[in-house]
């Protein structure tokens, strides 16, 4: 009877472990699926041959092309607003960048990238 207890108590914890280990194979998994959908979106951002502009503005989309610099598609884009961006963002490659809007108004620029998203801010 002791006998028979210990190893169904045995089986039982034999259960538990596999249980466990296909549970984090199934989330290592779900895991490694993730990060080729983040890698892939990524890699269409960057092949992206536009610039994208968000904001209060008449051409939302811009045609990269080699050596564009911020103000350049700010200005190709054009603002609606009589006013300057309060607030300027660069988004590459799904990180975002505060832009100083002194740094423009001193004659300093930013070269952009293909897929590089804007953010203008009023």
């Amino acid at each position: 009877m002791k006998q028979l207890l210990c190893c169904s108590l045995l089986l039982a914890l034999l259960v538990c472990s596999c249980t466990t280990r296909a549970k984090a194979k199934a989330q290592a998994q779900a895991a490694f699926a993730a990060g080729q959908q983040q890698a892939l979106a990524q890699l269409r951002d960057a092949q992206r041959m536009i610039i994208r502009v968000l904001g209060n503005v008449r051409n939302p989309e811009i045609p990269w092309t080699e050596g564009l610099t911020l103000a350049q598609a700010i200005v190709t884009a054009g603002c609606y607003d009589q006013r300057g961006p309060r607030e300027i963002v660069l988004i590459r490659r799904s990180e975002r960048i505060p832009i100083d809007t002194k740094i423009l108004l001193r004659g300093d620029d930013v070269p952009l990238e293909a897929g590089d998203t804007i953010e203008i801010h009023p």
